[in-house]
Parts: C-alpha cells; sequence; structure tokens
C-alpha cells in the first residue's frame, strides 16, 4: 500500500491492531486525525466474493473507509479540474493491513471484493440521491486495472453508461469542491 500516488485530499491512514490470545483491537478513526471527514453516519455492508460496487462519484460529501474484514481494491479516478485531475489509483484495504481511506467529492470509487468481506465507511453528509453519479466499472477510459472480474453487480452498476456520459453530466456543475448544482 505504501508509495501509492493518491488524488489531492485522498488520505490513506495505517492503522494499528492489537493483538492478544482473545483476538484483536483496531481503532479505525479518531477526530484527531487528518481524514477530511467529519462523519454524520457510519454504514456497514457486507460483500460476497466478487462482489463489484460502483464505479461512483459524489459531488457533495466525502467517505472515510476501512475493511475490518476480508479485502478491498478500492478503484480511484480524479474527476476534478487541478493538478490529480485524470489521476488514478488502486487501493487495497484488508483485515491483515488495517487502514483507513478518505476519498474527497469530485474522486469517482469503486470497490472489489475477492473475498466475502465486510466494510465500514462513513459520511460527512447524510444520503441524497442527487449526489449519486456513476458510469460503468469497466469502461476503458476510466484506467482502472481491477484484480478480477466482478461475478456480483447490481443492476444499477451493471448498466451504468461510460465514463464521457457521467463528464457531461458533470459540467452541469461547477468545479468539485465545494459543489453547487446549477439551476436548469
Amino acid at each position: 500500500m505504501s508509495g501509492v500516488d493518491l488524488p489531492a485530499g485522498t488520505y490513506l491512514r495505517h492503522l494499528t491492531a492489537h493483538s492478544d490470545d482473545r483476538g484483536e483491537f483496531t481503532e479505525v478513526h479518531r477526530r484527531e486525525w487528518p481524514s477530511g471527514v467529519e462523519p454524520v453516519q457510519w454504514n456497514c455492508v457486507r460483500s460476497r466474493a466478487g462482489t463489484l460496487r460502483g464505479v461512483h462519484v459524489h459531488a457533495k460529501h466525502a467517505d472515510y473507509l476501512t475493511c475490518p474484514v476480508g479485502q478491498c481494491f478500492v478503484g480511484l479516478r480524479d474527476l476534478r479540474r487541478g493538478p490529480t485531475a485524470g489521476q488514478t489509483a488502486m487501493v487495497e484495504l484488508s483485515a491483515d493491513r488495517p487502514a483507513g481511506l478518505t476519498i474527497p467529492p469530485g474522486v469517482a470509487h469503486g470497490f472489489y471484493f475477492p473475498v466475502d468481506s465486510l466494510h465500514l465507511y462513513a459520511v460527512d453528509r447524510y444520503f441524497d440521491p442527487a449526489d449519486e453519479l456513476g458510469c460503468h466499472w469497466a469502461d476503458p477510459a476510466l484506467e482502472l486495472d481491477w484484480p478480477g472480474v466482478p461475478m456480483l453487480l447490481s443492476r444499477r452498476d451493471r448498466d451504468a453508461g461510460p465514463l464521457a456520459e457521467l463528464l457531461t453530466r458533470i459540467e452541469r456543475w461547477q468545479p468539485f469542491g465545494p459543489i453547487v448544482r446549477v439551476a436548469s
């Protein structure tokens, strides 16, 4: 995981697991850690082996996530204007090497689970369907090299359009950070 070049505002924090004969304890978030996320909601998601969730992008909210059970590959592509525009990264999160990842608004992301997994994530704004945009996970324009081929996708993710269509929709907004939807 070290050495991964991440888009601006994306943070990867290695977490420390404290083990003894009973099991393990890991702090996954502290307010004092620079994450860019002040959580208003926490979510816990179980995914079966072969699941891919995404690729999604949010204009208004940031995510902070960890994978305390199993393994997750997070594909990232920066859709914002600026010095890291177009940058991609593939980050592995796993129970074996605990880490927390912050994904800021404007960075498209998808999650691939090669094994049965659980991921825990916080958001800094409550769910808003208008803040849920996406594109097809396998669009070559994303330039994401997934470590496997997903077998389980939601209908929404399976039927998502190309990155070019998503970028056209994004152009209706002002540049990421902060995002304000333009009145039609």
